[in-house]
């Protein structure tokens, strides 16, 4: 899938966001209706925020989560707002999971992308002092 760059009025960006992250204990409850209901409310909180779902993959014990996201937003403000209230959400909807005092550890794993890799941004980079 191309992608194409975001604008605002004072921005044009291309921000992708990869975040893994897992339940307290790598507990396996991302299943079922859980994982659905997961899923709902990863689409309600990107679209209330603008942000766009490249691509989510949920397993049982962690979820794979890859965004296009806007420069304002933080990688640790997308963790936070995404985790919190899918741990609130979720612990309020199915009994089994109402004793957690949280469902998500507090780490993640996130690592940036656009449409061009690492090294050839390396090489455009350098090649700019030789361009004159």
């Amino acid at each position: 899938m191309e992608q194409e760059y975001r604008r605002t009025q004072t921005t044009v960006s291309l921000i992708n966001y990869h975040f893994v992250f897992c339940p307290r204990y790598r507990r396996k409850v991302l299943v079922n209706q859980v994982e659905e209901r997961f899923k709902q409310l990863v689409a309600e909180i990107c679209q209330a925020n603008d942000w766009i779902i490249v691509e989510m993959e949920v397993m049982p014990d962690h979820c794979h989560l890859f965004l296009n996201c806007l420069p304002t937003d933080s990688p640790s403000d997308v963790m936070a707002r995404v985790k919190g209230v899918t741990s609130r959400r979720l612990r309020q909807e199915f009994q089994h999971l109402s004793h957690l005092s949280s469902l998500w550890t507090r780490s993640f794993f996130v690592s940036t992308a656009g449409k061009v890799s690492s090294d050839t941004m390396k090489r455009y980079v350098e090649a700019q002092k030789k361009r004159g």
